[in-house]
């Protein structure tokens, strides 16, 4: 079967690549910007997780590289090294295909890895550079690094380098690049004072948008299911078990939340995994590896987790707290069911979530509303009945209010008066509809 990507014009050891990965036909936002950035033009990709933007902009650059020139030709920047290290895992599967007399030769350069080593290695430049920002810029300032010969910059999980406080550094970083830069911007969400660094180094970008709905909806059964006062600990262990999923990610809105819940469920006999900014650069990488060897079945974890990191294999995603930054439910979704497969996002939530649900409706998801009772699945009725009955109410309190007139003279408790008379009407009413019936 020829792979759909081959209309790209992408060179034979791209294409091996593509096969060896499986991928046949391009997503949506690689089919729009590859082209324009096989040309060298500078593109803005604002997409959620799981929509294959990251090959949308590895095999174009890859593809770039020039084998003979033994010099920096690119630069990708990540805001977690994490995220590098992954980045830089998915060069080597494209780069090992390459079968020229030279190689394409890729490093990572993160935080907490043996500097000194790092600089000893760069006595021969790569052609690709994938890393955090800091640690980049460390090495260019070394005067280790030379960048100035790479015409492409790669800014990945955009708005979170500037959540993270890294935008600075990527600036930096471009301002000691080639001066026709390519820049390639990928972000879920595009921040006013993201759009100050991209009108300083991008004139004119190519720009798309892949929409959130058309991330999730299709292959996540989204699930509501109500705490109802009840011990949310305790149903989270119950739907765990009750799942009893390949892998799932749960998620918390804090680091301290997520701590909490973990030593919960771990007291409760299960073996959990966690995954949040506290742990050290050692106590992340080694528990990174552990989830990958299906060392746990459940991972709770914070929002870092759901930004770019691939962790493969997970079949459920929990949020046990709705996030207060919306766009980040989707980021929490798209963990799962990705590279075709299906997957379940199930959400506990709570009477003051209301709001928030709504929004999340607002914005194309569509929730299926379960409860889990005696071990079994209950499917409930649509959640806006109570509010329904709560309008009807409402309707019987302004009828009540015509006929139960304020006294044109008032005298010392006419309110309290009012209030019994409307309360009767009331009544009377709603017998009288009760027998209609």
């Amino acid at each position: 079967m020829n792979s759909q990507f081959e209309r790209f014009g992408l060179e034979p050891f791209i294409i091996k690549a593509i096969n060896s990965l499986q991928f046949y036909k391009p997503t949506d936002i690689q089919e729009r910007l590859i082209p324009s950035i096989l040309k060298g033009e500078s593109v803005i990709g604002q997409s959620q997780t799981g929509t294959g933007k990251t090959h949308a902009y590895l095999l174009p650059v890859i593809n770039n590289i020039d084998p003979a020139k033994q010099e920096v030709q690119a630069v990708i920047t990540a805001p977690t090294r994490e995220l590098a290290n992954q980045i830089y895992q998915e060069v080597l599967k494209v780069t090992q295909f390459y079968d020229g007399s030279e190689q394409i030769t890729a490093r990572c350069y993160v935080g907490g890895t043996d500097k000194q080593r790092t600089l000893e290695k760069l006595k021969v430049q790569p052609h690709i550079v994938v890393g955090t920002p800091g640690r980049i810029l460390d090495l260019i300032k070394e005067q280790a690094l030379h960048v100035y010969t790479s015409n492409s910059l790669v800014v990945d999980e955009a708005d979170l380098m500037l959540d993270m406080g890294f935008i600075n550094e990527v600036d930096q970083i471009a301002a000691r690049m080639a001066e026709k830069l390519q820049i390639l911007v990928f972000s879920a969400t595009i921040p006013e004072k993201l759009k100050q660094f991209l009108r300083k180094y991008m004139d004119n970008p190519k720009y798309s948008h892949v929409a959130p709905n058309q991330v999730t909806v299709t292959s996540v059964e989204q699930i509501l299911i109500p705490s109802r006062h009840r011990d949310k600990v305790q149903i989270l262990h119950d739907i765990l078990l009750k799942y009893n999923p390949y892998l799932a990610i749960v998620f918390t809105n804090t680091k301290v939340k997520a701590d909490e819940v973990a030593d919960s469920l771990i007291k409760k006999g299960l073996k959990v995994g966690r995954l949040h900014g506290d742990l050290s650069p050692r106590d992340r990488k080694k528990m990174m590896k552990q989830i990958k060897d299906l060392d746990f079945q459940y991972v709770v974890a914070t929002d870092l987790a759901a930004r770019g990191i691939d962790i493969e294999g997970v079949s459920h995603v929990i949020n046990f707290e709705i996030p207060s930054d919306l766009d980040f439910y989707v980021h929490r979704v798209g963990r799962t069911a990705r590279a075709g497969y299906s997957g379940i996002a199930a959400t506990l939530y709570d009477p003051s979530d209301e709001d928030a649900i709504v929004k999340l409706e607002k914005m194309g998801i569509t929730f299926k509303q379960q409860d889990l009772r005696n071990n079994e699945w209950v499917e409930l009725g649509a959640r806006d009945k109570r509010n329904k009955r709560k309008k009807q109410l409402n309707g019987l309190d302004i009828e009540a209010k015509k006929i139960v007139r304020k006294p044109s003279k008032v005298k010392p408790g006419y309110k309290k008066k009012m209030k019994n008379d409307m309360e009767q009407y009331k009544k009377r009413q709603r017998r009288i509809n009760k027998r209609t019936k």
